[in-house]
């Protein structure tokens, strides 16, 4: 009878709330969680709780380091299957989500958001010592160590600290020497984007 539901849409479980339907019990049980905020399932290494079995049983794999689903282009692994097949994306060139503002195509439903609010100029990230606002969490992290002093990137050739990565990649290139933004017109290569941008202007005048 449960089974049959499956091929005849019937679904006769509704949340009392926002009255969502359901084919089976244990779908709504589930359901209701989300308005009720009741999370059963607890962590045993650091009692973090979750709604869903499967939740709990994902988040774990950050304790064991197991990961399950292996690239078969690459053979990286992933805890995740959902960030496997991101991943293979990378591989196949695939880009399913698309800006509804300016047609450009992501590969991660999460760039799409980010991207999307460059348009919308919403920043739902907020610093709560400034109230600066951020489009990114990523863009906050990086500002609250303005306040912070926070330095967690070091150079590990000469121990110099950096708040951001980005800062950190950049200064390694006066180590190693390497130059990998080239100009178009006359070849020549820089260290760093901005630099090669400042140079690219000595020839449009």
């Amino acid at each position: 009878m449960t089974h049959q539901r499956t091929h005849s849409g019937e679904r006769p479980y509704t949340c009392d709330v926002c009255n969502k339907a359901f084919s089976h019990r244990s779908s709504l049980i589930k359901h209701q969680r989300t308005h009720s905020g009741e999370r059963p399932y607890t962590c045993i290494v650091c009692n973090k709780a979750f709604c869903q079995k499967w939740d709990l049983m994902r988040h774990q794999r950050t304790h064991s380091g197991e990961r399950p689903y292996t690239c078969d282009v690459c053979n990286k692994a992933f805890s995740q299957q959902g960030s496997l097949i991101e991943h293979q994306r990378m591989h196949t060139g695939e880009r399913p989500y698309t800006c509804d503002v300016c047609n450009k195509a992501f590969s991660q439903q999460g760039t799409l958001i980010n991207h999307q609010r460059m348009h919308t100029g919403e920043r739902p990230y907020t610093c709560d010592v400034c109230n600066k606002a951020f489009s990114r969490k990523s863009f906050l992290i990086a500002h609250q160590r303005t306040h912070s002093g926070e330095r967690p990137y070091t150079c590990d050739v000469c121990n110099k600290a950096f708040s951001q990565q980005g800062t950190l990649i950049n200064h390694q290139r006066m180590h190693t020497g390497e130059r990998p933004y080239t100009c178009d017109v006359c070849n020549k290569a820089f260290s760093r984007k901005s630099l090669l941008i400042t140079h690219q202007r000595t020839h449009s005048g």
